[in-house]
């Protein structure tokens, strides 16, 4: 057993594709036509961090309950956790991108961390091993 995707709900594929892609360093799995339940077109848009097993399918918002979780999936509580090996090196590209973040790098028992929104407001730890 395995979790395959997990869902996070943006306002726009293109700009949500970038994010993912080009400033968090993610791979585009699939950007695939598709249709809504009742036949209308999307998008099936899957990414996911180099080498990883779960993917993320970001998906468009549909309708007003949908758009009013954007950035809110997790009711405000870091919901999503990004690991890398080298955390400095990770916080610095991510700066240099523009990339924000909401607290500081700080060190825990289990590692560094800092907190980061996505493109849809979502929070985020960025999360890495002690570094000397």
């Amino acid at each position: 057993m395995r979790i395959g995707l997990i869902t996070i709900v943006v306002a726009e594929y293109d700009p949500a594709i970038e994010f993912f892609v080009d400033t968090l360093g993610f791979e585009l799995v699939e950007d695939s036509a598709a249709l809504t339940n009742d036949g209308r077109p999307k998008r099936w848009v899957v990414v996911r961090p180099p080498g990883a097993e779960t993917g993320i399918l970001l998906a468009r918002a549909d309708g007003r309950a949908q758009a009013a979780v954007i950035g809110q999936q997790v009711a405000g509580r870091v919901g999503f956790f990004l690991q890398v090996g080298d955390f400095q090196s990770a916080y610095d590209r991510m700066v240099s991108l523009g990339v924000e973040f909401v607290r500081a790098p700080r060190a825990e028992p289990y590692g560094r961390v800092a907190v980061f929104l996505d493109i849809a407001g979502n929070r985020w730890d960025l999360l890495g091993p002690h570094q000397p």
